[in-house]
């Protein structure tokens, strides 16, 4: 469905689910805007299913044409990821965004502390969501609000672990994949596991890596993708581009 390897072929009216590999420090509207301009002459819309944070890599789901209307269908599937947390400080966004804000001593940590306290967020599950996060609240994204250091209150939502595995530890930093519903943000996770250690923790690498049946391994690099689509285009006559 218009993932890497595909026939260079498109439909873009009718509907393409076009899978990315977001690059690091892109926002994931970025990836929509690129991929819109690059087929413009086309006058179709395109958007994305599941916001990934600009410091945030991997599976970005495009929709075009039709499909459009199958994103929150894509958006509402279990979703994977992998990453980092660092031990022993904080950051008002709970990830690199921000620099640091409290430090704490993690000498003492044990690995089987470790295992044990991800163990204890896997079911259902009370999240706040980050105050730099994409929310909206009375018509503004509330990272916006947080920027200019307004106070944001930011309520709880219920959300669903199926996983969460500890794959690597060498502290400060911990190795981590996460098998989570959606509307959960790895962010706070990040941020309660190291209160849940008495100590603190912030977010310093991620990567979606699945969402639903979804893999990154199928995705497009966004400038393979968008060269893909130029060569379709220059191979396209006028009578053969779909009609939305």
């Amino acid at each position: 469905m218009g993932a890497a390897g595909s026939p260079r072929v498109f439909n873009f009216a009718d509907g393409e689910v076009l899978l990315v590999d977001k690059p690091i420090r892109w926002t994931s509207f970025d990836v929509v805007r690129k991929i819109r301009n690059t087929i413009k002459p086309l006058k179709v819309k395109v958007g994305h299913a599941g916001t990934l944070d600009p410091l945030a890599t991997g599976l970005l789901i495009i929709c075009t044409g039709k499909f459009t209307k199958r994103l929150d269908e894509f958006q509402a599937q279990e979703k994977e990821y992998t990453g980092t947390i660092t031990l022993g400080a904080t950051t008002p966004s709970y990830d690199l965004e921000r620099d640091i804000d409290q430090r704490f001593d993690w000498s003492g940590i044990q690995e089987n502390q470790i295992i044990e306290t991800a163990a204890s967020f896997i079911g259902e599950i009370e999240q706040i969501p980050p105050a730099h996060s994409a929310i909206k609240m009375d018509g503004e994204r509330v990272y916006e609000k947080a920027r200019r250091g307004e106070s944001v209150d930011v309520k709880s939502r219920r959300i669903y672990i199926r996983e969460f595995e500890i794959t690597r530890i060498a502290l400060p930093d911990v190795d981590f994949r996460v098998v989570c519903s959606k509307g959960t943000y790895i962010r706070s996770l990040a941020h309660d596991f190291g209160k849940a250690m008495n100590n603190g923790a912030y977010l310093s690498r991620l990567r979606r890596t699945k969402s639903g049946d979804f893999h990154v391994d199928d995705a497009w690099q966004v400038a393979d993708l968008t060269n893909c689509i130029k060569e379709f285009s220059l191979t396209t006559t006028h009578e053969d581009i779909p009609k939305s």
